[in-house]
């Protein structure tokens, strides 16, 4: 943990990760307690509204049948791997986050209200994808990290969903393209699966000079 810290908000975006309904207790890939980050998200999206700064978010956007669903596999269920194109033992997960359809929605509890860009991913059939800078492909750019260099972005503060992987992969990436990245623990949950993984992202994370703090640090 850090002192409380100053953020230039005008060079700061709050990247919001995959607030989504199958992500939340009930939902079809559900976090535990997942929904309870809304709340530090919401305060923390409403203070950078207030002093100038960006807000942004995710959300995995899979069409129907996607490689990453083990039911697209015969005989595979949720937790297995297969080997695809781009890369070996890509997890597969219960059907989630269908276009259009109610898990795939921002969690109705997050205020939508000060986002003003949102990033759809794993739209494409055969790639899935946890960050929010790239596909699992590693070479498929979302668009954000240019959208963020035009406003001279130096700042990334993240949150969401989950911690182990789409928000694990968007800090690590954030850093690889060179911004200062701040995790905020009270606003992200894991899955822990495998179990560990959490604790694995968060060592990871802190070698890779990711600051790892908690909202009421942030100033």
């Amino acid at each position: 943990m850090i002192n409380k810290m100053k953020l230039d908000y005008n060079r700061s975006v709050l990247l919001i990760i995959d607030m989504q309904n199958d992500f939340c207790p009930g939902g079809a890939l559900a976090v535990k307690n997942g929904d309870e980050v809304i709340g530090p998200l919401n305060r923390l999206s409403a203070r950078f509204a207030s002093c100038g700064g960006k807000v942004a978010a995710t959300q995995d956007w899979h069409p129907a049948g996607h490689l990453s669903f083990a039911s697209s596999h015969k005989n595979k269920k949720p937790g297995d791997t297969v080997d695809l194109a781009y890369t070996k033992n890509q997890a597969l997960w219960p059907d989630h986050c269908i276009q259009g359809s109610y898990g795939a929605e921002l969690h109705k509890g997050l205020d939508q209200k000060p986002i003003g860009l949102l990033i759809r991913k794993g739209f494409r059939m055969d790639i899935d994808s946890y960050s929010a800078f790239f596909e699992n492909d590693r070479k498929t750019s979302t668009g954000l990290d240019g959208f963020l260099k035009e406003l001279s972005i130096n700042t990334i503060v993240l949150g969401g969903l989950a911690l182990d992987y789409c928000v694990f992969y968007s800090a690590m990436d954030a850093r690889s393209l060179g911004y200062n990245t701040i995790m905020v623990t009270d606003a992200v949950r894991g899955v822990d699966y495998p179990e560990g993984s959490v604790g694995e992202a968060l060592q990871s994370l802190g070698k890779a000079g990711v600051i790892i703090t908690e909202s009421g640090d942030i100033q």
